[in-house]
């Protein structure tokens, strides 16, 4: 099994992906793919590895539903998507105090995930109201298929950097995508600390746009 991660740097990286895999550093070998440096100044540096598992069976980044609430969860998850006609299987891949990550492996991953993830967010939306019917709406169900989530995560931050400084240059203002609100999150996050550009989401409904503005001039 191979998968990649990302940190600050090679460690940070490490420790991610044993963070996520459950697995001890001498469980996988690591090669590193390359290290970037983005932001305006070219200060934020970034560090992508490769993480080789050698034996699939020690994999302990799948766990087994361990009560009724997480096997209610995966029969719900499995048993839609074959009614849809693009069975999954469900796998539990991290446990945290108020938030469960699964993660769906299926030779239809990609209709699944949908066009910019609109598929796996409504799966997504699904599973978190039965969560709440059976009276756990205060753990959130976090579901992935072919890592997408994370490199969406990725992309969407070279975006706001990208639209950051184009509008800081211009003193223009742009409007995104219509995105979720993790992924208007994610945009005003990168961007919060950047002087002179401001955003704020707009529009109504789950998915909103967010305008990114420079504050140093005014819009043209």
């Amino acid at each position: 099994m191979v998968r990649e991660f990302e940190g600050k740097t090679e460690k940070e990286a490490i420790d991610n992906a044993v963070a996520e895999l459950g697995l001890e550093r001498d469980e996988f070998d690591v090669e590193v793919l390359d290290t970037q440096k983005s932001g305006f100044l070219g200060m934020q540096k970034k560090v992508r590895i490769r993480v080789h598992i050698t034996d699939d069976s020690a994999y302990a980044g799948q766990y087994d539903p361990e009560n009724d609430f997480e096997h209610a969860i995966v029969d719900f998850i499995e048993n839609l998507t074959t009614k849809m006609g693009f069975a999954a299987t469900a796998q539990i891949v991290y446990r945290e105090k108020d938030k469960i990550g699964v993660r769906l492996d299926s030779e239809h991953s990609s209709i699944l995930i949908g066009r910019k993830g609109k598929n796996l967010d409504a799966l997504q939306l699904l599973a978190n109201v039965v969560a709440g019917r059976l009276d756990h709406s205060e753990i959130k169900i976090v579901i992935d298929s072919e890592n997408y989530r994370s490199r969406r995560e990725e992309s969407l931050v070279r975006l706001a950097e990208k639209v950051g400084d184009q509008v800081k240059r211009s003193g223009t203002s742009r409007l995104l995508e219509p995105m979720n609100p993790f992924e208007r999150r994610l945009i005003h996050t990168a961007l919060a600390n950047i002087e002179g550009i401001e955003t704020k989401s707009e529009g109504e409904g789950l998915y909103k746009q967010v305008r990114v503005s420079c504050t140093g001039h005014p819009h043209r």
